[in-house]
């Protein structure tokens, strides 16, 4: 071969050289941003695989504080503590770890199907709480209404008891106290009184208490004194002097009622009252004014 061909030959493989080199160099700087961008992916992928880890034990932690059930609670414990050490495990592998990185991704989709277990878990908990805090409201609301309608109930009672009790007492009607003197005729001046006769009528009551009772007169002068022997009956949680006392037999039907009270002390003008009592009761009262 002649110089000239050798030349051409040595220009030729120059030139391949050169393009081959140029191809070689940019076939590694494709390949060298294609692995950038792999890791770039892989960094990526495990910050948000680190992100979910993070939020389940955020979860769990919140979870805790919407229940009180003492065991429920130590479960969630558990498998928040579970997430912390799996995101603790994930935080020291590179990205670039692919079999760790499945792994671990693994583990992630298990944890997303727990906690979504115990999510619905306590969703159906709090519901059912609620229902029974419903239920509670509506127990409590019934049980006030039922203690208001017992003490009106009661109260209506005691009125009616009182009503009866009322309806049932004596009564004492057309209360009169003639003043006589020592001839039995009416007296013309206070100090010619003998006797005083009081008389009255116990009115008919068919609800009161048939049988034997015990009545009271008390005759009360001006001043206030009782003319009385020292005899004294209950009324009111004390004793009171009584001026004459009558046993009768009532039978529910009108019965007059006269007695007598013999003047052996000074009276003086002015208003006398006689009050009439039986069973504990003031039955009736009634002013006589002697001014002379």
């Amino acid at each position: 071969m002649d110089k000239k061909g050798i030349i051409i030959i040595s220009a030729i493989v120059v030139v391949l050289l050169c393009g081959g080199l140029v191809y070689m160099f940019h076939s590694y700087k494709k390949e060298s941003a294609e692995k950038e961008e792999m890791l770039k992916l892989a960094e990526m992928d495990k910050r948000e695989m680190e992100n979910e880890y993070a939020g389940f034990a955020q979860q769990y932690s919140e979870m805790k504080t919407q229940i009180n059930n003492d065991s429920l609670i130590a479960q969630l414990d558990k498998e928040q503590q579970r997430s912390e050490d799996l995101l603790a495990e994930l935080k020291r592998v590179k990205a670039t770890d692919a079999a760790e990185i499945l792994r671990l991704n693994k583990e992630l989709t298990t944890l997303r199907t727990i906690l979504r277990s115990y999510v619905h878990e306590i969703d159906s908990l709090n519901l059912l709480n609620e229902q029974l805090r419903t239920e509670n409201q509506q127990v409590k609301a019934q049980y006030t209404q039922a203690t208001q309608t017992i003490s009106s109930l009661s109260t209506e009672k005691e009125t009616l008891s009182e009503k009866v009790a009322i309806a049932s007492q004596l009564d004492a009607t057309g209360i009169t106290m003639v003043a006589q003197n020592k001839r039995g005729k009416n007296a013309r001046k206070i100090k010619d009184v003998k006797k005083f006769v009081v008389s009255f009528v116990l009115a008919r009551n068919i609800t009161a208490q048939a049988g034997n009772s015990s009545v009271y007169v008390r005759i009360t002068k001006p001043n206030h004194e009782v003319l009385t022997t020292g005899g004294t009956f209950a009324y009111e949680n004390r004793n009171l002097e009584y001026s004459i006392k009558k046993d009768i037999e009532y039978t529910g039907e009108a019965l007059p009622i006269t007695v007598y009270w013999d003047v052996n002390e000074f009276l003086s003008t002015g208003a006398y009252r006689v009050s009439i009592f039986a069973d504990g009761n003031n039955i009736g009262n009634a002013t006589f004014n002697y001014e002379k």
